[in-house]
């Protein structure tokens, strides 16, 4: 089954809750074709600038070395066909690491065949949680209720 990373937008001054969880982003874990065939355009497209930037050092610097080490052409295409397959596994990891860079909010797995189940399980469990009222700070332990060595709290050896 699917694996989808859900992202929460930064909170903002004036946005209903709705359009909040809206903005939600749920990233497939998965091999992505259009990153591995076009990486730079769709870095652009994705507005990953600072992934495009180091791809592009990266390369470069890769290429220069081969260059400069002599080393054949075919060889130098296998490795470039090797980065792009790299780019391609790794491209939901892209997405996350400038999410997070940008002050957005991991909040966790969902596990679901398609995106629209996986929504629908994201904001089940969701709304449950904001419906659970918070724990108390402190819940003092009555005599009845110890469990371990001690028959009572404090009690002695």
């Amino acid at each position: 089954m699917p694996a989808f990373a859900v992202f929460e937008p930064p909170a903002r001054a004036g946005r209903s809750a709705a359009d909040h969880a809206e903005r939600c982003v749920f990233l497939r874990e998965r091999f992505n074709w259009a990153a591995f065939l076009f990486g730079p355009l769709w870095m652009i497209w994705r507005r990953l600038w600072l992934v495009l930037i180091i791809y592009l050092i990266v390369l470069g610097l890769i290429e220069f070395g081969l260059l400069r080490l002599g080393i054949a052409s075919p060889v130098r295409s296998m490795v470039l066909f090797l980065i792009a397959l790299l780019v391609g596994i790794e491209a939901a990891s892209m997405r996350r690491w400038t999410l997070l860079r940008r002050g957005w909010r991991d909040r966790g797995i969902v596990i679901a065949d398609d995106l629209e189940m996986a929504e629908r399980r994201f904001f089940d469990s969701w709304s449950a949680e904001s419906a659970m009222p918070p724990p108390p700070p402190y819940a003092p332990v009555s005599s009845a209720g110890v469990i371990g060595l001690f028959p009572e709290p404090g009690g002695g050896r």
